[in-house]
């Protein structure tokens, strides 16, 4: 069957999806942040999570790449998962509260101060993360900090709702750099004029280069290792992880990725995200198609 089309060659799926979307959010809006982040957690993991078929991804992907994992740690992640992503969606629908909680987030590890130096000399630094914890508090709390930095984006198939999260993030900190033609133009010129770029690497990029991750080949974009040596800029993973009160984060700055050919440097940035992932397997969205043979989701 076809998926109806409105006026405007948007499917009537794209809208539905976005006002159901819409109302969990506004819903969880109307509570104190601190009421309001543990209750999305709860609604992604028990509601939205089985609607959603989440769980059917988090076990095939596990099956994959960690088939020894007990099956009680299996049905705990199948929850504990979703809970992250909804606590980090409703995060950052509170671009005020996220903000000002960044604000008051540590930032350690030993590539800080290269980030530092790099801001201080009015040099560039490109820093790359994953969808771990959640990745725009990192962004926001190393801006606090003075830092120039700029987030790439990927925008959303549902038109309708990527609108709503744009603003969002807007609202936390710009610039912002649509994957596109003109959005990678304009991050190349943030680059130069000394800015930071944050990159979330962790996607699957169909002509992407056949590195590892979790012992599998991943498809990785070359693009983050490319512009650190374009520019000769430090090549920095940074992360911010969940603390277990589920509200405040650690931000972890590594220390630099070793200049040398693209694929190698971003082979030590999949090794670098595989490490904090071990570490925090309920933090990471085990949801996505990482791997190619995960299954058909």
């Amino acid at each position: 069957m076809r998926v109806p089309r409105d006026d405007y060659g948007h499917g009537l799926r794209d809208r539905i999806e976005d006002g159901l979307l819409a109302a969990a959010i506004c819903a969880a809006q109307r509570l104190p942040y601190e009421r309001r982040v543990p209750f999305m957690g709860a609604l992604t993991a028990r509601v939205i999570a089985p609607a959603a078929g989440y769980r059917k991804r988090i076990r095939e992907n596990l099956a994959l790449v960690c088939p020894d994992l007990p099956a009680r740690e299996v049905a705990r992640l199948c929850r504990a998962v979703p809970d992250n992503l909804g606590r980090s969606l409703i995060e950052i629908f509170s671009p005020g509260e996220l903000a000002e909680r960044a604000r008051r987030t540590p930032v350690g590890g030993p590539g800080l101060e290269v980030l530092d130096a790099a801001t201080v000399a009015g040099r560039p630094a490109v820093l790359v993360t994953g969808h771990i914890g959640n990745y725009d508090v990192a962004r926001a709390a190393l801006s606090a900090r003075g830092h120039r930095v700029g987030a790439l984006y990927k925008p959303m198939r549902n038109r309708y709702f990527n609108a709503r999260y744009l603003r969002a993030i807007s609202q936390i900190d710009t610039p912002l750099f649509a994957r596109s033609r003109e959005g990678l133009a304009r991050m190349m010129r943030f680059l130069r004029d000394g800015g930071m770029p944050c990159i979330v690497l962790d996607q699957r990029i169909a002509r992407g280069a056949k590195l590892r991750f979790f012992g599998h080949e991943a498809r990785t974009a070359l693009s983050a290792a490319e512009l650190a040596l374009r520019f000769d800029a430090p090549l920095v993973p940074g992360y911010a992880i969940r603390r277990p009160d589920g509200l405040e984060f650690d931000i972890i700055i590594e220390a630099p990725i070793p200049h040398g050919d693209p694929q190698s440097m971003t082979q030590a940035l999949n090794d670098s995200l595989e490490a904090q992932v071990r570490r925090h397997m309920d933090q990471w969205l085990w949801t996505h198609r990482r791997w190619k043979r995960a299954g058909p989701h």
